[in-house]
């Protein structure tokens, strides 16, 4: 191993953070230097070579669109930072790295080489593409090129001052994209924007895409019972459902923009997720018109409860009209209240004018009785 390769790797390994690496199609140099210097028990929390599509297309959760693209590079690297999450109990911080790639093999290759490296971090998205010069080097040069990019990443990551020197040709091109979640939750957090969207793929999205839904919580912490009500609301609505965390409660006080990250982070690689400052239904409303809100029993009671509206009858039902007005509904999923009873939207105490706006998800197609708070007060975890 070259001399400022090692300092470099020792660095990392000095460094706090740990890390989830997966490397399909190149990058494996990298590992094996990590590897290589003494220390990386300190870093390393778990590497994984998925080289067969079986094994790609599990890791991943669902078979790529392509497998060997931008968008790709980043859920692999949002399925390994929530699994470095998963795998580290001692709260240290986490960073997920992943690379696909197809550069050189024992065959002649039509297309291009190229490799996109995405790393992941709680409040940012880095990602690097690399094209090749095709027929300049052999596989180990392509390699060697891959794997310092990976390794310059992950100094970049933890703010080290190290880097190794890329032998770039003039044909080589080397693209890098960032994604900044935290500077998105700085400007949620002093009102510069109202919302903002992660996609799965890290993608921050500003606008909204009319006609969908919508699962509002507070996902402290996200657990199986919220991803089963996504997936039963979007098989019973026939589309795709979002999750949305509000930074401003009615109930609660704001959360920070870190804590925001930090929330938003559960989501990586998986689920779209919006965040929002809306607190009440109506602002929801407004903000996503001919949306459909997913929401628990508990929930629904409190959007019906005068209380919230001034203690006045005729303001809630203003409320609740222009809700309908813009286009928007709920879903109402059962859920099993303090006293152990299950309640479900049936049990609703809606006002005849708007039995419309309720629509209820029966006890036989959704029941999980589980809840933040009890996994909060019993030191578990949620799901990853």
């Amino acid at each position: 191993m070259e001399k400022e390769t090692k300092q470099l790797v020792q660095a990392i390994h000095d460094a706090p953070e740990r890390i989830v690496l997966v490397a399909a199609g190149a990058g494996t140099e990298a590992l094996s230097n990590l590897l290589g210097v003494p220390g990386a028990t300190r870093t390393l929390l778990e590497a994984l070579v998925p080289y067969s599509t079986a094994a790609f297309d599990e890791f991943l959760g669902k078979p790529p669109a392509k497998y060997v693209t931008e968008r790709t590079a980043r859920l692999l690297a949002g399925r390994a930072f929530t699994r470095a999450r998963w795998l580290d109990a001692a709260n240290h911080p986490v960073v997920g790295v992943a690379c696909t790639a197809t550069i050189i093999t024992d065959r002649p290759k039509r297309g291009e080489h190229r490799a996109f490296i995405a790393i992941w971090q709680p409040d940012l998205l880095v990602e690097y593409g690399i094209h090749l010069n095709k027929g300049f080097r052999n596989r180990s040069g392509e390699e060697n090129l891959v794997s310092r990019i990976i390794l310059n990443g992950l100094a970049e990551a933890m703010a080290l001052p190290h880097r190794l020197p890329l032998p770039l040709t003039a044909a080589d091109r080397l693209v890098v994209s960032t994604h900044h979640f935290g500077q998105a939750a700085r400007q949620l957090n002093l009102g510069e924007r109202a919302f903002f969207g992660v996609r799965a793929d890290g993608r921050i999205r500003h606008k909204h895409v009319n006609s969908q839904a919508l699962l509002s919580g507070a996902f402290n912490p996200l657990h199986d019972g919220h991803l089963e009500l996504l997936q039963v609301s979007a098989k019973l609505l026939g589309h795709p459902v979002a999750f949305e965390i509000s930074a401003k409660n009615v109930d609660k006080p704001p959360i920070s923009p870190e804590m925001v990250v930090a929330r938003i982070a559960q989501f990586a690689g998986r689920w779209p997720v919006y965040a929002t400052n809306a607190p009440t239904f109506l602002e929801k409303a407004r903000l996503f018109p001919n949306t459909i809100f997913v929401i628990g029993f508990d929930t629904a009671v409190r959007v019906l409860q005068p209380r919230y509206y001034q203690n006045s009858i005729t303001r809630r039902d203003a409320a609740l009209h222009e809700i309908a007005n813009q286009g928007c509904s709920f879903l109402v999923a059962g859920r099993q209240d303090k006293n152990g009873i299950f309640r479900d939207g049936a049990q609703l105490n809606v006002p005849e004018e708007f039995q419309q706006l309720f629509r209820h998800i029966p006890a036989e197609a959704f029941r999980k009785d589980i809840s933040s708070t009890e996994l909060r007060a019993t030191g578990q975890r949620g799901s990853r």
